[in-house]
């Protein structure tokens, strides 16, 4: 099972995902969010993640929406 993968739906709120890989592709799911739209891995501050290729080396942070983040424009 991956871990440090969430997911939304319209309303832009993101619940974690329960996920798994198979055939090198990435399915996700939520009880939660029934029309997902958004995915999201190790979007947040010291995510606890588990996602790595085939040589061992982890997968980056990234983000498959491109909402506004609640802290942009903000210092």
């Amino acid at each position: 099972m991956l871990t440090g993968l969430s997911i939304a739906g319209v309303d832009q709120i993101f619940d974690r995902a329960n996920a798994v890989v198979q055939d090198n592709e990435i399915s996700v799911s939520s009880d939660e969010v029934q029309n997902p739209v958004a995915v999201r891995y190790a979007w947040e501050d010291n995510p606890v993640c588990n996602l790595v290729n085939g040589a061992g080396l982890p997968a980056s942070p990234f983000r498959t929406d491109k909402w506004t983040e609640s802290t942009f424009g903000k210092k």
